[in-house]
């Protein structure tokens, strides 16, 4: 069986551009966890979750610091909570997601796949062409139904 066996083919897209309150609405709506970011020719660009626009409300953790010969040496990570900031300060869905999103190509076997999402810690992941373009999502529940509905 291959991806494109059991994938979803109408997948709930958004643009880089979409607003983080208009993506939690199509989350809450169409009662979903994840949707795929594209760009103008539907190629993958990134996945906006739940725990993402949670983490959106993470509060900012101000880095620890000593002073040692009047300088000032931070402890923690200054480019963590730069992260933070942008996270708090995000409008839309580019300013929240993961753009290092897995894909799998649609030929590719079930196995493979439901190897990879177990492996990597994924819920779903958007199927491609060999052109890189969306085809469709596969989510947990998909590969479960497929080995139980035989």
């Amino acid at each position: 069986m291959k991806a494109k066996d059991i994938m979803t083919s109408e997948v709930i897209t958004v643009k880089k551009d979409t607003p983080i309150e208009d993506i939690a609405k199509i989350l809450i709506e169409k009662r979903i966890s994840g949707v795929v970011v594209v760009d103008d020719e539907n190629k993958v660009v990134g996945v906006v979750s739940e725990t993402d626009i949670v983490k959106k409300e993470k509060n900012i953790k101000v880095p620890s610091f000593i002073t040692i010969l009047q300088g000032v040496v931070f402890l923690d990570s200054i480019k963590e909570m730069e992260e933070d900031i942008k996270r708090v300060a995000a409008y839309k869905a580019e300013d929240i997601m993961s753009s290092d999103v897995l894909t799998v190509n649609e030929k590719d076997d079930l196995e493979y796949v439901a190897n990879l999402m177990i492996e990597k810690s994924i819920n779903r992941v958007p199927v491609v062409d060999d052109t890189k373009t969306l085809k469709g999502i596969i989510c947990r529940y998909d590969i479960i139904k497929s080995m139980f509905s035989r």
